[in-house]
């Protein structure tokens, strides 16, 4: 396993991330741990999750293989959310302190723990002051209940408010932004990844496999069956079939990807997350996964070395389409200029 530093922090982290949106509901506690046993066994350290997944049963499995595994816990890089509903009352959901303050000491229940060590906001809150917000996770880092913070699903502008909010007032500087980021979504090269690097933080990308479309298991025209989760789902959220089955681009990155594969004697899953990790400001790809046989699959992509040329072709057959303004070639044109002067 390779390891990266989080974001801007000293703090270490293996290059793929454990997700465990999955545990209590796609996987039951005995499966949950045996991927949580496998993945350090393979040199993972780093374990993500939130209080909202499987509302907070996936903290309490977590909590309970920390219990019973205390010399490997002591090396896990834990990662927990908050900002979603986990009440019907006004103050059970947002950044606000009042919530805020509950849902990190409930966290730190579940998972039986004193502290976590990087706090992350699961979204946006356009009603609470950020200023509000971010005095409370600089207060959280002092009192020694979280050591880092971080946030997900920020815009490029959002982030960079946050980073210069949390300079002016000399208060701890937040390290990474769990976006989601794949072959397929890569919106987020516009603004957020110039916006992260501008910042010093750390990418870890969720849904690396695009709901599974970057996998290999879904065929063109052909509605998806059977125990996956398109399968159960087909309308299931951005990935629903009938829209990315239509986009003649799906079709064409899965066509390069397989080709790729095919040169490495590896699955399409292993060269998508091999692309991802290797992307600019990327620290840590979290790995979503139900089975175990997913889990020893996406590992095997750390150890996969794309050449330049093969990320090259991956890169142009997942370029997304624009306009030409401000984010098509008219755009960056005018953002850039020759060193040497004139036209």
């Amino acid at each position: 396993m390779n390891y990266r530093t989080l974001g801007r922090s000293g703090a270490v982290v293996s290059a793929q991330a454990l997700g465990t949106m999955t545990f209590g509901a796609e996987a039951d506690e005995v499966a949950s741990h045996a991927i949580l046993d496998a993945y350090v066994a393979g040199g993972g350290n780093f374990i993500d999750t939130a209080d909202v997944y499987t509302a907070g049963t996936s903290e309490e499995i977590i909590g309970r293989w920390i219990a019973s595994h205390p010399t490997e816990a002591r090396q896990i890089v834990l990662a927990t959310k908050g900002r979603f509903p986990m009440g019907q009352g006004p103050n059970d959901l947002g950044t606000s302190r009042r919530h805020l303050r509950d849902a990190l000491d409930a966290s730190l229940r579940r998972l039986g723990v004193d502290h976590i060590d990087l706090y992350q906001l699961h979204a946006w809150d356009a009603i609470t002051p950020l200023d509000e917000t971010l005095r409370f996770l600089d207060d959280a880092v002092t009192a020694g209940k979280i050591g880092y913070y971080g946030f997900s699903n920020f815009t490029g502008w959002q982030l960079t408010k946050a980073v210069h909010l949390a300079q002016r007032h000399g208060w701890s500087l937040p390290v990474t932004l769990q976006p989601q980021y794949n072959l397929l979504v890569r919106g987020i090269e516009h603004e957020i990844v110039p916006a992260a690097l501008d910042a010093g933080i750390g990418l870890l990308p969720r849904s690396p496999l695009g709901g599974g479309w970057l996998s290999g298991k879904y065929r063109r025209d052909e509605s998806p069956t059977g125990s996956t989760r398109l399968g159960e789902d087909p309308t299931r959220g951005m990935e629903a079939w009938e829209k990315r089955n239509a986009e003649e681009r799906t079709w064409q990155v899965i066509d390069a990807v397989s080709t790729v594969a095919d040169e490495h004697e590896a699955t399409p899953s292993q060269v998508s997350l091999a692309w991802l990790s290797a992307q600019p400001a990327v620290t840590s790809v979290i790995l979503g996964v139900r089975t175990l046989e997913q889990l020893r699959d996406n590992m095997s992509a750390d150890s996969l070395e794309l050449s330049a040329d093969q990320l090259d072709r991956l890169t142009a057959a997942s370029e997304p389409e624009m306009e030409d303004y401000p984010y098509g070639s008219a755009g960056v044109q005018q953002r850039h200029r020759k060193l040497a002067g004139g036209r």
